[in-house]
């Protein structure tokens, strides 16, 4: 009888705690540094997502290991919903690499898609390049002597400057840093000659004319660069690379609490100030059920699986 009052009791005590969800300050990890697209993504869904579940949202950077640090911590954290994890387009490429296990994706649970934005080829306004094809006939001309900075193995950089290389058929030197970030401050610095990233985090630069763009890594021009061509525009067909991100939680998390999170992401998704900001910044919001989010990330594992599978691409 004992045993069955404290069952009970245990119960009841877990219904109340999803019912008052959350009670206190909610937990959000970036598997990556500051200053790259995921913080840059998540810190703005973070500032009208307290408001809405009236709790503050702690941003804790775990960057290192391609991401694989900040999400072996989330997956070790209880699930109750007051961790969650930002995750994007570098988890299947991670997995990809197999710098994480593919049973990593029965570590989570869909709570909610945030948006997509495709890649962006920059260059430092330095550099006498002003289109795609310039920059592949500068680096034909300088075989091995053009550097292209990513955010470290297996990140979203990383493959998509791989798959640009190889579409073009140019012999660069990718070099590897601790975040999206960094190697973004050293492409405007003029340490390295290109970088090819999330649209989020490189149309900023572009805009105050520190970076020169050059290509567009996704199906269309962006409205915030009408000017600079598609790859497949600049005759590159086939190098395009998109990002996405979304929030998952610890496998085991209560569904009741999955719903609310779904249910306010999605109206911060759809918030006017979201949406002018991916307007302004290339991107636009994704509108998915959790399940479609689920299934969206398995299928993009194995597009990046393929990829990285004939591009004969090595986790270093």
């Amino acid at each position: 009888m004992a045993v069955l009052l404290a069952l009970a009791a245990s119960f009841t005590f877990a219904q109340a705690s999803v019912a008052t969800y959350p009670s206190k300050p909610v937990r959000l990890i970036i598997p990556f540094p500051p200053g790259g697209s995921n913080d840059l993504v998540a810190r703005a869904v973070a500032a009208q997502l307290s408001d809405r579940l009236g709790q503050s949202i702690v941003i804790d950077n775990r960057g290192g290991g391609g991401g694989t640090i900040g999400m072996n911590a989330a997956a070790k954290s209880p699930a109750d919903g007051y961790t969650l994890l930002l995750v994007s387009v570098g988890w299947p490429v991670s997995i990809a690499l197999q710098w994480m296990p593919e049973e990593s994706l029965q570590w989570f649970v869909p709570a909610a898609p945030i948006g997509t934005g495709p890649s962006l080829l920059v260059v430092p306004t330095a550099l006498p390049v002003n289109s795609v094809q310039e920059l592949i006939a500068l680096a034909k001309s300088k075989p091995g002597q053009l550097n292209a900075s990513a955010a470290g193995p297996g990140s979203f950089q990383h493959l998509a400057t791989e798959l640009f290389r190889l579409q073009a058929g140019i012999n660069i030197v990718i070099v590897q840093y601790k975040g999206g970030g960094p190697a973004l401050t050293d492409t405007i610095a003029g340490q390295v000659q290109m970088h090819i990233g999330s649209a989020v985090q490189n149309i900023p630069h572009v805009k105050t004319g520190k970076l020169r763009a050059l290509g567009v890594g996704g199906k269309s021009r962006l409205a915030a660069l009408p000017d600079v061509p598609t790859f497949a525009e600049a005759g590159l067909p086939g190098a395009e690379a998109t990002n996405w991100w979304g929030i998952v939680a610890p496998a085991g998390t209560p569904p009741t609490v999955l719903e609310r999170l779904h249910k306010e992401i999605a109206s911060v998704v759809d918030s006017p100030e979201m949406k002018k900001r991916f307007e302004v910044e290339g991107a636009e919001a994704l509108h998915m059920s959790p399940s479609e989010f689920g299934a969206q990330i398995a299928a993009e594992t194995a597009k990046w699986t393929q990829v990285v599978k004939q591009a004969g691409i090595k986790a270093e």
